[in-house]
């Protein structure tokens, strides 16, 4: 059918416009540029998009039926008949069948089929049975009424108006009462059993009119929505295009960050070394002013206390030249001191100490060019990588953007191919037509379910009929019946009773037959169909034998795509594409559709194409504009490598500022000298002692303490220290720390310089990838809507589900119960014969009777 053709063109123009490329390019080799080794780098991550939700359709078919209280007769059915056909369906045999029949299969090789090799006959040997006692039935029953009837007119098989005389009369009597009643009960049941399948027949008429509307309603809504999803899929390449156009306009962020990011390894630290050089030339100048400083105030000092420290020795000795000093008593004491004499003077000389004013006027002059500044630019530099690669890809990026305008205008114009809205229009014009047709026969579907009704009913009438002799004919005889009157006297209601089963036993015959050839009939069709296609079609055996390779012709694989595409090499069969419409998935996966068209050259011209690969392997970004380190901060940097703080002798330094400034502690010895006066006698050479110990207090209050306090001696020999220690760090090897930062500078311009286009293509690549990475989004959500949300076939599943419950739940399960319960009462019917024939004999009013020798007579 047409419209079916421009469904399926539909479909797959949808596909076309969303399917994954299915084979992609091989990653190249990435080189290391940093470290001069090849490795691979991983592409930074791509930003998931959000495509939002595909417009959803609601069906409102409810493919499922629940048949309530007279399930219970269906299960009775269906266990019946699984007695009479235990066999499982016949798959295989009917395959065979099928294909050899579709070969041209001879009379003579179909009965050797049939009935040797796949014994139809073993298959079907329950209904066979049974349609066999059926047509026995049949036939038998009128011979048997004519023999019967015409046994009567001859006086014999109960004609003969005349009862024996039995003891046991009542027990019979009632013996076959009671068995007439529960045979009429049973038969009543099964009355109430084929009406109630007649009437659940003519009430689901109604349903099956809900179940095609609803159906009905849900394929034009699969038509109506079709379109409207299509282009929902095909206008979300918007986002995709628009999230692509934003990462172009921030190109310079994006891709020249990550070029910095990739050079930065090498760079930054080249950089910050020079830069932590220009404050070690700040840090060498404050040594440098330090220990000048510093050692200035050191000799000044050290000179006044040496001078004082002498005078006052040459006094102290003096002193101790005194006459009174060579008594003996006082000797010892006196040469004692004397000895300590050399004790007086000082012990660091800072006038040994070099002078560093050369080295710092070095410094000073280093220091007039400013390396931070320098530095600064060099960062400044290289941080307008960004927008050096913004300025160099302009015109590649227009291009892109152009290109991308152009893929959006294929993908309307080829969704502008297919007359979409004309083919849906005609299949939903064909739905309405269809409709039409069908609501046109209710009227006459109503007329001939009323007449199927009537003639149902009627068809139960002649039970009723045969039930009501049977029930008035009991109520008749077993009220009118008189015990104690002879077969020869009994009542007229006795009477009539009798004569009323036996017309029940009349319309039993005249009935039954016809009866039992309408429940044979229905026996062998319906209940063929329950075996061979309602059970089959519920257990989707039938889809097995449809879906079976080869089966309509040796050279046909599969029968359902070479029925739809003409292509019978499709691995598509009916049993998939129920699963997939059943799970409310989209046509276009159900049907496959992806075999018959090859999206990946439409893909591969649209979506992501070579010409824009190429675009982007052409973006070429020149670094060599980027200086690190001007020449002057070259210069400036070997300048303070010659500025001869190497040379300053730092050991000499370190000696003497380590050591004390005096040689003994003057505190000390002025006790030491007090304690000594102390050992002389009271005189004039005690006090001179004790004079010169005051003296050299003094000395140590005014001059060293002093000092210290004044001049801050003990944190300038401190920071002297420090001083001196930063300075011989810095000068260890300091010609080899400043080759090294050139050189690191050095081999930095060279990467930027020579090595960039390697950064930059692999980069480009990586950032080209991240923008091929939305695409594949966009693709791979296509895909996924097309194979749940796109068209979903769930009314294709419905429709097979709703003609399925039509046909076997409905119809087939209603019909076979009604001749299951029809055919129990034409069973029934036997015994209800027998035993109103048996039991009209004690009711009906007889011609002659039994009479004794001794004029007595006992009925009971």
């Amino acid at each position: 059918m047409l419209w079916i053709r421009w469904l399926v063109l539909l479909l797959c123009w949808g596909a076309a416009s969303g399917e994954e490329r299915a084979a992609e390019e091989e990653d190249e080799a990435r080189t290391e540029v940093l470290s001069d080794s090849p490795r691979r780098r991983s592409p930074p991550p791509v930003e998931p998009l959000d495509f939002g939700f595909v417009p959803s359709a609601i069906y409102d078919t409810h493919a499922y039926y629940e048949p309530g209280s007279i399930s219970i007769l269906f299960h009775m059915v269906h266990a019946f008949l699984y007695v009479v056909q235990p066999n499982p369906f016949p798959k295989d045999l009917i395959v065979r069948v099928i294909q050899q029949n579709m070969g041209g299969i001879k009379l003579e090789e179909w009965r050797k089929v049939c009935f040797f090799k796949h014994p139809w006959i073993h298959y079907e040997a329950g209904f066979l049975i049974c349609t066999i006692i059926g047509i026995v039935f049949v036939v038998l029953t009128p011979v048997i009424a004519t023999c019967f009837c015409m046994c009567r007119c001859c006086d014999n098989c109960g004609g003969e108006m005349h009862q024996r005389q039995r003891k046991n009369a009542d027990c019979h009597r009632g013996f076959f009462t009671a068995s007439l009643i529960a045979t009429t009960i049973f038969i009543i049941l099964g009355v109430f059993v084929a009406y109630a399948a007649n009437h659940n027949i003519s009430s689901q008429i109604r349903n099956t009119r809900r179940l095609i509307n609803t159906n009905m309603r849900d394929l034009k809504t699969f038509a109506n929505n079709t379109p409207a999803q299509i282009e929902y899929l095909t206008g979300q390449y918007t986002t995709a295009k628009n999230k692509v156009m934003s990462d172009l306009d921030n190109i310079g962020p994006l891709l020249g960050s990550r070029i910095h990011v990739h050079l930065e390894k090498e760079v930054v630290p080249a950089l910050d070394s020079a830069l932590r050089m220009a404050g070690a030339m700040r840090e060498t100048k404050e040594a440098l002013e330090n220990v000048s400083s510093s050692l200035e105030i050191l000799q000044e000092g050290i000179g006044k206390l040496q001078a004082s420290l002498s005078e006052e020795r040459a006094s102290l000795s003096n002193t101790l030249s005194d006459p009174a000093c060579t008594n003996g008593a006082v000797s010892p004491t006196c040469n004692t001191i004397r000895s300590t004499l050399p004790q007086l003077g000082i012990n660091a000389d800072y006038s040994k100490l070099p002078n560093v004013g050369h080295a710092l006027a070095n410094v000073n002059t280093v220091l007039r060019i400013d390396l931070s500044n320098i530095v600064q630019r060099g960062y400044a530099s290289f941080n307008d990588t960004p927008k050096l690669v913004k300025e160099q890809t302009r015109n590649i990026v227009t291009g892109v953007k152009g290109m991308l305008d152009k893929i959006g205008a294929e993908i309307t114009a080829f969704s502008k191919m297919f007359p979409v809205e004309a083919s849906l229009s005609n299949f939903t014009n064909f739905l309405n037509e269809r409709h039409r047709s069908i609501e046109a026969f209710y009227p006459q579907i109503d007329q001939m379910d009323f007449y199927r009704w009537i003639a149902c009913v009627a068809v139960l009438c002649t039970i009723v009929l045969i039930l009501a002799f049977n029930i008035l004919g009991l109520l008749c005889g077993s009220c009118g019946y008189d015990k104690q009157a002879t077969p020869t006297t009994r009542g007229c209601m006795s009477n009539t009773g009798g004569n009323l089963l036996m017309a029940g036993v009349g319309f039993s015959f005249i009935f039954s037959w016809a009866l039992m050839a309408v429940v044979t009939t229905l026996f062998a069709v319906s209940g063929n169909m329950e075996k061979l296609i309602c059970e089959p079609l519920a257990n989707r055996q039938l889809f097995k034998i449809i879906d079976t390779p080869f089966l309509v012709h040796p050279e046909k694989k599969n029968f359902l795509p070479g029925m739809l595409f003409q292509n019978p090499n499709i691995d598509l069969t009916l049993g998939s594409v129920y699963r997939e419409c059943y799970d409310n998935n989209g046509l276009y996966h159900a049907l496959q559709l992806e075999t018959m068209f090859n999206i990946n050259s439409f893909l591969n011209r649209t979506v992501y194409n070579k010409d824009l690969a190429k675009l982007f392997e052409s973006v070429k970004v020149d670094l060599k504009d980027i200086t690190l380190l001007e020449q002057a901060g070259r210069d400036n940097l070997m300048n303070f490598a010659n500025s001869g703080i190497g040379q300053i002798d730092y050991a000499a330094f370190l000696s003497e500022v380590n050591k004390g400034v005096t040689l003994v502690d003057l505190l000390s010895f002025c006790a030491d000298l007090e304690d000594q006066a102390d050992q002389l006698p009271r005189g004039a050479l005690e006090n001179a002692l004790k004079g010169h110990a005051s003296s050299i207090r003094t000395i140590h209050r005014e001059q060293v303490v002093a000092l210290e306090q004044a001049m801050k001696y003990v944190r300038a020999r401190s920071t002297l220290s420090q001083s001196i220690k930063l300075l011989q760090k810095t000068s260890d090897d300091l010609p080899v720390k400043v080759t090294n930062i050139l050189s690191a500078i050095d081999a930095a311009e060279y990467l930027i310089v020579h090595n960039a286009s390697f950064v930059v293509k692999q980069e480009t690549k990586n950032f080209m990838q991240g923008l091929e990475g939305y695409f594949k989004q966009y693709t791979g959500w296509v895909k996924s809507s097309l194979t749940s949300e796109v068209a979903q076939c769930k009314p294709i599943s419905n429709m097979v589900d709703s003609m399925e419950i039509v046909g076997c739940s409905f119809i087939v399960d209603s019909v076979n119960t009604f001749w299951f319960g029809l055919g129990g009462c034409c069973i029934l019917l036997i015994p209800s014969i027998i035993f109103s024939i048996k039991l009209a004999k004690y009711y009906r009013r007889m011609d002659t009777e039994d009479v004794f020798e001794d004029g007595q007579e006992n009925w009971n």
